[in-house]
Parts: structure tokens; C-alpha cells; sequence
């Protein structure tokens, strides 16, 4: 009925066998049972003499092997490929070293600084260049075109804005500094610390030009001849110090007086202000009025001149110039002598009640002159 699980000798049950990877008592330098298949994952099995499986190495063997083969790897008819295989490596990265190092492209607003074991070299100009690959020299970018800003006064402690006038008041100032850089070996090599040293350097000569002048010119004509002082004072010490940079300006932002007294300040800016603004208006004024006075003696002098030519007819001329100026702004009636008929007839006029001239001949007396 069953089938016979009677054991022989020599023979294993299906219940010792260890699965398809062979039996417990598997070998284990070699993982090979004595009965199964030997698991795949571990090496391979050697002979006594100490040489390879005759079944040949496993399918990861043969990757590796396959892989050095296409690298130039060690085979066993090259012992030598190895080292082959680095020595490629290893020129490769010297190439890509040297090409990296030695081929420098150059802008048109840039000027590259060459230093030759910290040492400058020279300076090469805008387009492709070559050089020694480092560290034997080592090649420095700077734009020579670019205008920097350098902000002083505008943020910070409030105490920094706050500088000495010459009438021994206290201002409130803020203001830029522009500038580029002028010759690049300098500039690289004699100052460590440019923004520094610049912002250094324009504090020290705002504080010498404002302390020449008066608060009311650090307020306001005054600061365009602040700016340019400035700047001279700054490109002066700057070119002592060999830094290679040009001042292309100095703007004043901000100059008001101390928050303690800003509001009275504005008060009395305001007040001369208006000053100013009536005492121009006057001088306006005084200038038409000197011009029309200047025309009306002009042209009394060439009536005179006149005058003196013809002294009846300039008379009679001047009376009817001036009867004509009187009446042309009023309503005439003109009443004619006796036995004189109007070509309109006069009573039917109403004239105006204002701005009337009426003008009559006078009476005969009758009887005749005695």
C-alpha cells in the first residue's frame, strides 16, 4: 500500500539530503557534498594537488575576468596588464591636470595676473593663453572694468555717521565711494584687504574736508566741493599706498544734522528756504522794473532828439499821441458849432452815464465883437 521507506546500506533518505545545495555533511573548505551539488557562492573546490575545480571557475569569475580583459587587465598571458591599466589612469589625470591648469581664457574686461611660485610674472591680456600648469604658476582673474561701491555711514552704529564740522557742530553723513581697479600687480600684490583699506581710507579724508567747512555748506551748496575734495584726498593717499586703484567718485547720500536736534534743524531749513525764495523774487522784480525804466529813457531820448529838430510838430505830435491814448478808452460826443447839421441825429443817442467827454465850441457873443 505505502511505499517501502526501509533504508539500505549505502543508501540516503530523502530526509538527509540538504536541499538542492547537497547534504549537511558537506565539505566545508569546499562546500561540495559528498552526493549533491556544491553551492555555487563559494569558491571553488580544489584538487589534492592544490589546482581548480576541473569544472571551471563560476559565471562571477568570468565577469571579473572579462571586465580586465577590456581594461588591459592581468591575464594569465599578461601577468603585466594590471599595471598597465594605472599607468592609463594615471596619464589621463595628468592631461586633464595640465590642460586645466595651463589653458586660461581671458574676457575682455580681465586681465589674468601670473605668479610663479608666489612670485608675479607677468600679466597677460584678454584672449586664450598658456602657462606653466601648477603649482609652478598659478594664474589670477581680476575685471579691471568693474566699478565697485563701497557704502560708509548709511548702516551701523549711529556713532560712525557723525563727523565734526569746522564751526564745531556735528553732522550726520552718509555716502559712497566708487572706484575700479586700476593696475592689477598692485592691486594683488600691496594691499591684502581692498574694501578695507578703501573704506579706511575715505572716512579718514571725509572727516579732514568737513572739518573745514561750515555746517550750513556740509548741509547743502556746499557739497559738491565736499565730494570732490574728497575724492582727490582719497585717489592722493591710495596712489602713496601703491594700491592700484582709480576714485572714479565720491557721493554724499545722506547729511542731516543729530536726531536730538533734527526737527529744529528742518525749522530753520525750511525758514531759509523761503528766505531765499522771496529774495530771488525781489531781484526779479528789481530787474523788470530797471529794464522797463532802461526802455522808457531809451525812448525818451529819441523823442528829445526830435524835439529838438522840430519842436511845434513834436508838441502838436505828442498832444494828439497823448489826446488819442486819453479818449480811446471813453464815449465821445462832439457837438458841433451852429449851422452845422449831424450826419446822425445826436438825440436819439443815449450815451453811457460813465466815462463821458463831451466837447462844445464856444458861444459867439451876440451883437458882434465891440
Amino acid at each position: 500500500m505505502g511505499k517501502d521507506m526501509t533504508e539500505y546500506p549505502g543508501q540516503s533518505s530523502p530526509m538527509s539530503e540538504g536541499g538542492p545545495w547537497g547534504t549537511r555533511e558537506d565539505e566545508p573548505a569546499t562546500g561540495k557534498g559528498r552526493d549533491g551539488p556544491r553551492n555555487p557562492w563559494t569558491p571553488p573546490p580544489r584538487d589534492d594537488r592544490g589546482g581548480q575545480d576541473p569544472r571551471g571557475p563560476s559565471a562571477i569569475d568570468e565577469l571579473l575576468r572579462r571586465a580586465r580583459d577590456s581594461f588591459g587587465g592581468s591575464t594569465p598571458q599578461s601577468p603585466g596588464g594590471g599595471r598597465t591599466l594605472w599607468l592609463y589612469l594615471l596619464g589621463g589625470a595628468i592631461l586633464i591636470w595640465i590642460a586645466s591648469t595651463s589653458i586660461h581664457r581671458i574676457g575682455p574686461q580681465e586681465r589674468g595676473i601670473v605668479s610663479s611660485l608666489g612670485s608675479y610674472s607677468r600679466t597677460i591680456g584678454p584672449g586664450i593663453n598658456w602657462s606653466l600648469p601648477a603649482p609652478l604658476e598659478s594664474v589670477t582673474v581680476l575685471d579691471v572694468e568693474e566699478i565697485r561701491t563701497v557704502d560708509l555711514g548709511s548702516a551701523g552704529d549711529e556713532a560712525e555717521k557723525l563727523v565734526l564740522t569746522g564751526d564745531q557742530n556735528i553732522i550726520n553723513l552718509g555716502y559712497s565711494v566708487r572706484w575700479n581697479i586700476r593696475d592689477p600687480q598692485q592691486y594683488l600684490f600691496q594691499i591684502a584687504n581692498p574694501d578695507e583699506t578703501i573704506m579706511a581710507v575715505s572716512e579718514s579724508a571725509m572727516r579732514a574736508v568737513v572739518a573745514t567747512v561750515s555746517l550750513n555748506d556740509a548741509l547743502g551748496a556746499g557739497r559738491n566741493a565736499i565730494e570732490t575734495q574728497v575724492q582727490e584726498r582719497m585717489q592722493e593717499i591710495l596712489d602713496g599706498y601703491g594700491a592700484g586703484v582709480r576714485i572714479q567718485g565720491v557721493a554724499i547720500k545722506q547729511a542731516d544734522p543729530p536726531e536730538a536736534v533734527n526737527d529744529a534743524f528742518k525749522e530753520v531749513s525750511a525758514a531759509q528756504q523761503a528766505a531765499e525764495t522771496y529774495r530771488n523774487q525781489a531781484r526779479a522784480y528789481a530787474q523788470q522794473l530797471a529794464a522797463q525804466s532802461q526802455g522808457e529813457a531809451a525812448a525818451f531820448d529819441k523823442v528829445f532828439e526830435e524835439y529838438r529838430l522840430a519842436p511845434e510838430v513834436t508838441r502838436r505830435r505828442m498832444y494828439y499821441e497823448t489826446m488819442e491814448k486819453v479818449l480811446s478808452g471813453v464815449n465821445k460826443t462832439i457837438i458841433e458849432a451852429d449851422g452845422v447839421t449831424p450826419y446822425l441825429p445826436l438825440p436819439a443817442i443815449r450815451p453811457r452815464p460813465t466815462g463821458t467827454v463831451e466837447v462844445t465850441q464856444p458861444q459867439q457873443p451876440q451883437g458882434g465883437a465891440q
